[in-house]
């Protein structure tokens, strides 16, 4: 059976409503799944979710695959997330078991890693809710919109289509702000559009203290990672200004000796686009088994289809990642030698291609 699609608005969606409401009194547990590597919307988008559905007298859990950063466990309701890392049977029992299902901040199982292949195997009724391009077709019903600023904000409009935005209280508005505000870098991209702000004005309704927010996600780093940041800028930035690009990197060794943990060197990879005339970033970071990549752009650059191609990965239009089983150098190379064909074939670096804006 095809999936249901479904544009979901603040007008809500009667068709929704029903479909859920006949799956909610069929359920008698919902499960909540999020993606690897946790940033601020998939935590922020699920615990919102969660909180929403124990407020409406279901019961509900939430997996993660792994940990989440340490400046988003003040969240509420971190502590009832249940991660598949440390946790395994016990995650492996709520997705196998789960009525319902819901899919987070991803478009396709495997983003969920181990966690992935258990809702694959799953019977349960699916529905996905992520702002991804090319959603898969793992799910019952999709709420895809590639538009949105965040999976955040589409729980808000989902809470809403469902009939439901006076549940909507501090708690989960504050969890809604924390993803959108964390996956559109303060609302420096992925955030042009008017409802984007239109949500963000509903949860301002419900009281939640924006300063304090910011404040919990941005300046919550210990001076360890201020220092790691210092030395990446100053040691590790290389600028290419003929392809209009800067790359920065972090080898095992390196976070050792900062003293690195996870969620350390988030947001590093937008410094270097203050640079004048940078208009292409990548950020390569060491792990046991694989380097991971991060990608930003600016204008029409598509790092989507940059990661997709090259890095097996994806995301935005101007906000990607992807990853590489080579070594560090390795992958670096191969990311520097992709720039001459870039320039070459799709006009990378062309001023033109940016609409005169760079």
């Amino acid at each position: 059976m095809a999936p249901q699609n479904y544009k979901i608005s603040g007008a809500g969606d009667a068709r929704l409503r029903e479909a859920l409401k006949v799956r909610l009194d069929m359920a008698p547990q919902i499960v909540i799944v999020s993606h690897v590597n946790p940033d601020g919307d998939a935590v922020g988008s699920s615990l919102a979710l969660y909180h929403y559905f124990s407020k409406a007298g279901r019961k509900v859990k939430i997996v993660i695959p792994d940990q989440c950063p340490d400046f988003l466990r003040w969240l509420p309701g971190n502590e009832k997330i249940i991660i598949y890392k440390n946790k395994k049977a016990e995650a492996k029992n709520a997705i196998l078991n789960a009525g319902l299902l819901f899919a987070l901040d991803f478009n396709t199982p495997t983003r969920a890693g181990k966690a992935g292949e258990l809702i694959s195997q799953s019977d349960s009724y699916k529905i996905m809710i992520d702002h991804h391009p090319n959603p898969s077709d793992f799910a019952d019903i999709v709420i895809s919109d590639t538009m949105a600023s965040s999976t955040a904000e589409l729980v808000f409009r989902f809470i809403e289509s469902a009939g439901d935005p006076g549940l909507i209280d501090p708690v989960i508005a504050t969890c809604l702000y924390a993803g959108i505000m964390s996956d559109t870098g303060s609302f420096n991209y992925n955030s042009s559009q008017p409802e984007t702000y239109r949500v963000l004005a509903e949860l301002l309704k419900r009281g939640i203290d924006k300063d304090y927010i910011y404040s919990m996600v941005y300046d919550n780093y210990s001076e360890n990672r201020m220092r790691l940041l210092g030395y990446c800028l100053l040691e590790k930035m290389a600028v290419i200004p003929e392809y209009k690009t800067a790359y920065m990197s972090l080898s095992l060794d390196e976070k050792k000796e900062y003293k690195y943990i996870r969620g350390d060197a988030e947001g590093f990879v937008n410094y270097p686009l203050s640079i004048k005339g940078i208009v292409f970033v990548a950020f390569f970071m060491e792990n046991d088994d694989h380097i991971k990549i991060s990608f930003r752009s600016k204008g029409s650059f598509d790092t989507n289809v940059f990661a997709q191609e090259n890095f097996d990965g994806g995301g935005h239009l101007n906000a990607s990642g992807g990853e590489s089983k080579l070594s560090l150098p390795e992958a670096i190379n191969k990311f520097v030698s992709l720039l001459p064909d870039y320039v070459r074939k799709k006009g990378f670096g062309n001023p033109e291609s940016y609409e005169g804006k760079f």
